[in-house]
């Protein structure tokens, strides 16, 4: 349950949602996204009403689990999804690519890495081109490594134009983001550029702004 909430995310920029799990960082992208019923309040995506038509081709949302088929290749996957948003033969290629998939484009989705499968996911998120991408938890169980090549997309993706809601219960992460949402309990905490959150709670990190913050 979110209460009592209010919020605003900057277009062309990397969010962090950030908080412990059950914060309720799930709940607030699926309403970001049109798939939560909201109950009172209102939330606006792109200047329309969150789920509206409208925005179907201009939003895209990346689950925690991959959303893909395993026992289809990965061009199999791509060319599928990519007929179901009506998107051209040359998107399939261009978000292979993107995602550094393209060697792998034959495999089947199954027989593919954790971190593999992740980027899979994220290539269906960009086959419609969207102006939005919300990217729930994108990273949880992967490799350092991984990490770090997943994040580098993001940061490609947000100097290219897009806007990124990033979720995350690493507070690490928080670094690799411009602004920064704090959850904690349904509640907001703190909604602000990182720089700034870090100089208000005379913090190094965004761990410790948190704990700062939460402090009794």
């Amino acid at each position: 349950m979110l209460d009592d909430l209010s919020l605003e995310v900057a277009p062309g920029r990397i969010t962090g949602l950030l908080g412990p799990s059950g914060s309720g960082k799930t709940t607030l992208m699926r309403c970001i996204v049109g798939v939560q019923r909201v109950a009172a309040g209102s939330v606006s995506v792109l200047g329309a009403p969150a789920g509206t038509p409208g925005l179907r081709h201009r939003v895209a949302y990346m689950t925690q689990s991959a959303s893909v088929y395993v026992d289809l290749s990965v061009h199999e996957n791509l060319a599928y999804f990519a007929s179901v948003l009506g998107a051209g033969a040359d998107a399939v290629e261009r978000c292979t690519e993107r995602v550094h998939l393209g060697e792998y484009a034959g495999d089947l989705v199954g027989r593919l890495s954790g971190g593999q499968r992740a980027r899979v996911s994220l290539a269906v998120a960009l086959l419609a081109n969207p102006e939005l991408l919300v990217l729930d938890e994108p990273t949880v169980g992967l490799d350092p490594v991984l990490r770090v090549e997943l994040w580098e997309m993001f940061r490609a993706l947000a100097d290219d134009g897009s806007t990124l809601i990033v979720s995350s219960h690493v507070m690490d992460e928080a670094d690799r983001c411009d602004d920064i949402v704090l959850m904690r309990d349904g509640a907001v905490i703190a909604a602000e550029p990182r720089e700034e959150l870090l100089a208000r709670t005379a913090s190094s990190d965004v761990e410790q702004a948190f704990l700062h913050l939460v402090a009794p």
